[in-house]
């Protein structure tokens, strides 16, 4: 009897290999705080990523870099007392593995010790071969994250899509299949072109997770802020909106100052 991935009780990374073999797409978005990553893992999602985006859309930073390790432990610290099903990833934030394999494995370890989540991610492929092998010889499940690496922005001056000329894209595959041997579960890649992407998936037998890089990756991953539309300035070709709650938010408050400038808010009912 087949297993049906959305009654696992707990999803492990050898399940998402079990989902990837058996062609079911792997669901995965950002929380940041206890109550938001209680409601989209009671909804069923595969993998919740406490994303370094929390420098952006928590911080309201113009980039991933201003955000430390400890500001990464506060918010996977929420995140883990929510979560009864999906498996949480963690980024490790730019300059707490980038110096050495030491400090990649310190920083793996206290996201796992101090948060209590199940596994770290990181951004690059051959060159973070030592921090990935060494974190994963303590024991910490790694992902990997190849394509725009936002931690990376002021080398790459934009954010436009990467891998589109034959050599970036032949490297980016070097590197996929170099991060599988290494070890990684799982690669997120992000805005790369669709039909590398296909190329890359079919190639690994580890998970790849896109974030506009097509459908054809084994699953999607977007930012909730964005995708429940708190964030109204951010607007990519990949973003799709699932909800409006900037105008629900915004319109609940009017009407919330309304009421308690004219005194109808709180009513007698409303009062003890």
């Amino acid at each position: 009897m087949s297993t049906k991935f959305s009654d696992i009780r707990r999803v492990t990374t050898h399940q998402l290999q079990a989902m990837k073999q058996a062609g079911e797409k792997i669901s995965m978005l950002t929380a940041y705080d206890f109550s938001m990553a209680r409601i989209i893992d009671a909804a069923g999602i595969d993998i919740i990523l406490v994303g370094d985006s929390a420098s952006n859309v928590m911080a309201g930073n113009e980039t991933t870099l201003p955000i430390t390790l400890d500001h990464m432990i506060y918010h996977a610290t929420s995140v883990v007392k929510a979560v009864e099903r999906a498996l949480i990833v963690v980024d490790i934030p730019f300059g707490a593995y980038q110096g050495s394999s030491q400090e990649a494995l310190r920083s793996s370890i206290r996201i796992m010790k101090e948060s209590g989540a199940h596994s770290v991610k990181m951004e690059g492929g051959i060159e973070i071969k030592e921090s990935v092998e060494r974190v994963l010889s303590a024991g910490v499940p790694v992902m990997g994250h190849l394509g725009l690496t936002p931690q990376s922005i002021y080398k790459f001056g934009t954010y436009s899509v990467r891998a589109k000329g034959q050599i970036e894209a032949d490297q980016l595959m070097e590197d996929a299949l170099a991060l599988q041997e290494y070890g990684c579960f799982g690669i997120v890649l992000e805005k790369v072109p669709a039909t590398l992407t296909k190329k890359v998936a079919a190639k690994l037998s580890i998970p790849v997770i896109g974030i506009g890089a097509g459908p054809d990756a084994d699953g999607q991953v977007l930012v909730m802020h964005d995708m429940l539309g708190i964030n109204k300035e951010f607007n990519p070709r990949f973003l799709r909106r699932y909800a409006d709650l900037h105008t629900i938010v915004t319109g609940a408050v009017e009407e919330y100052i309304s009421d308690v400038k004219s005194g109808s808010f709180p009513s007698d009912k409303e009062s003890y």
